[in-house]
């Protein structure tokens, strides 16, 4: 008698196939999974920074201008010197401050600002306080702030002179892209009546230091949080 043949002779053995293949779906529902969690992070991430530019921007339709209530003391708060001089942003601010001083908003200033990275061989607060005194502020109506490097720093160190001088009362000076972060630090370091006056700019790149603010708003956020955690 000849050998009989198994019945599935010639036919593909399916029971020897990989374990890879056969878990393939799991693979990718997995992969949909996590592309469903990255476009929500996305989502998530730009609805934040869209409402934090809505907050900052509040202070663009603030005018200049406005009249303020009368002071102790203006502080300006720092930004790059060019050369050891105000940089034009900078001196758009100091300009603000200026012209509230002149009005008699206040008889003083605060200038605030350490030694920055740029090749600066002085502080900003001195850079400002030799700005304004060739606009023909006397010394003696400036206060320095020469060791600050953020904006906490600056009002931080800025309510320490007005405690050590009795002054109770600011107007803190900025641009308008900055004008939010300043007034919510001054807040949370519970200045007394703040206020804000700002400028909006005719020589910084906009797109840049709005988006940069953006993140510098978000950065204070957690810092804030942790003040209070602390």
């Amino acid at each position: 008698m000849g050998e009989r043949k198994p019945m599935n002779a010639g036919r593909p053995d399916h029971s020897a196939e990989p374990l890879a293949v056969m878990k393939h779906p799991k693979r990718k529902r997995a992969i949909r999974a996590i592309a469903a969690i990255a476009l929500v992070g996305v989502i998530a991430l730009a609805a934040w920074c869209a409402a934090i530019y809505v907050h900052i921007a509040r202070f663009e339709g603030l005018p200049a201008d406005s009249a303020p209530r009368h002071a102790d003391v203006g502080i300006v708060l720092g930004a790059s010197l060019w050369q050891d001089k105000p940089s034009p942003g900078l001196r758009e601010r100091l300009d603000l401050g200026l012209s509230l001083y002149r009005a008699g908003t206040f008889d003083r200033f605060i200038l605030t600002g350490g030694l920055d990275d740029n090749g600066a061989t002085i502080t900003e607060a001195e850079g400002m306080k030799r700005y304004l005194v060739g606009q023909g502020v006397p010394a003696e109506a400036i206060a320095l702030d020469p060791d600050s490097r953020s904006t906490y720093e600056n009002l931080s160190f800025a309510q320490a002179i007005m405690a050590e001088r009795g002054w109770r009362t600011a107007v803190i000076v900025t641009h308008q892209f900055h004008g939010a972060r300043a007034l919510d630090i001054a807040q949370t370091l519970r200045y007394r009546d703040v206020q804000v006056q700002v400028t909006p700019s005719r020589v910084m790149n906009m797109a840049y230091h709005n988006t940069r603010e953006v993140l510098a708003y978000t950065k204070w956020l957690g810092q804030k949080w942790l003040l209070h955690a602390a």
